[in-house]
């Protein structure tokens, strides 16, 4: 077959087919008369096999060895290729990224879009000052593209630049909330931790909410803290049981003690909470130094229930339990008395006398 007719049915245009030759690749067995290219049926095979190698992505001068030497490993040559197919992929998808931060800032010329990779080249910085710098240094008006700035808190380890990043991303234009709910999800603890920071400093949205609610039951006690205390914050039932959790486990429980009592303001939620630190109490697993973190939520709600229960704990086995739950009745009945408009409490010193009489 002449070169033409080897080009209609393989698919493999004649200037192609011409430099195969020229690289010993796939040379014609024979010439007409007139020295034309003559393939034969196994050259048009051997063009077959190149190209099939060709698609896998090897290289000519690959596709060459491939096809002489009988040593050439092909399990070697396609783990080489999966790993250069892997990174290829990364570059693409960080490109991808790049152009839809590009996308998404709504470049009005090509002085914005120089402006965005500038900031993700600051952001892309081995040095964090300078990763601080590119979002606090900003000149006055310009932007910051909410969706670049979600992407960078995810990833940004310093915690210095990291606190930068979610004050730039709370009072940007744009809406990064996708990406960080994306990061929720992340199989990396630290991902959805700095995810869960950064939603918590987001305005107050239904949306922001309910993503902080998918991650109340993470494995990891940080994100599903941090979580919680923000959905407390924002008025939130649904992190009642989370924060009873912080105060039985101990991880930070003052904070969940006094997101407890801003929520037990609400009557409803009052009685909720209660029956959960009771439940606690009497749980046979809550040791001494349990009964004095419930007791610390106990004293921050509302209501005269509580005072009930811290004067059953004055009473307990465990002398440091019952010293703190005596002090914690007294300023219960202090604030009730404040409430009430009495006068304060004499302070006995407990031999019946006031104070001022010793």
């Amino acid at each position: 077959m002449l070169i033409g007719e080897v080009a209609r049915r393989s698919g493999v245009s004649p200037r192609m087919l011409r430099h195969y030759d020229a690289l010993g690749l796939v040379r014609p067995t024979g010439r007409t008369v007139g020295g034309y290219r003559a393939y034969s049926a196994e050259d048009v095979r051997r063009i077959f096999h190149v190209e099939s190698l060709r698609s896998l992505g090897l290289s000519l001068k690959q596709i060459g060895r491939a096809l002489e030497d009988p040593a050439f490993s092909p399990s070697a040559l396609v783990g080489d290729l999966i790993r250069w197919t892997e990174d290829r992929l990364e570059r693409e998808r960080e490109l991808l990224a790049r152009l839809r931060a590009i996308d998404a800032s709504a470049p009005a010329d090509w002085q914005d879009v120089l402006h965005v990779v500038s900031l993700m080249q600051g952001l892309d910085s081995a040095s964090a000052a300078r990763r601080q710098q590119t979002v606090l240094g900003r000149p006055e008006g310009a932007a910051l593209p909410a969706e670049l700035l979600a992407g960078a808190v995810l990833s940004e380890s310093d915690p210095v630049v990291a606190g930068a990043l979610r004050w730039a991303l709370a009072r940007s234009d744009g809406d990064g909330l996708a990406t960080l709910a994306a990061g929720l999800h992340s199989d990396d603890a630290d991902v959805r931790r700095r995810a869960v920071l950064a939603i918590a400093a987001l305005p107050e949205t239904p949306a922001a909410s309910e993503a902080l609610e998918e991650v109340l039951g993470d494995t990891d006690p940080t994100v599903r803290g941090q979580a919680a205390l923000a959905l407390g914050g924002r008025g939130v039932g649904a992190a009642v049981p989370a924060l009873v959790g912080m105060v039985v486990e101990g991880v930070n429980d003052v904070d969940a003690a006094e997101v407890l009592g801003a929520l037990s303001r609400d009557p409803d939620r009052a009685e909720r909470i209660m029956a959960a630190l009771v439940g606690e109490l009497a749980a046979p697993s809550a040791g001494p130094a349990t009964r004095i973190r419930l007791a610390q939520a106990l004293v921050e709600l509302s209501g005269d229930a509580p005072l009930e229960v811290l004067r059953g704990l004055a009473r307990d086995d465990d002398r440091a339990v019952a010293l703190v739950a005596s002090a914690f009745v007294g300023v219960l009945d202090k604030r009730s008395a404040e409430d009430r408009g009495d006068p304060p409490p004499v302070d006995s010193g407990g031999d019946g006398r006031p104070s001022d009489a010793r």
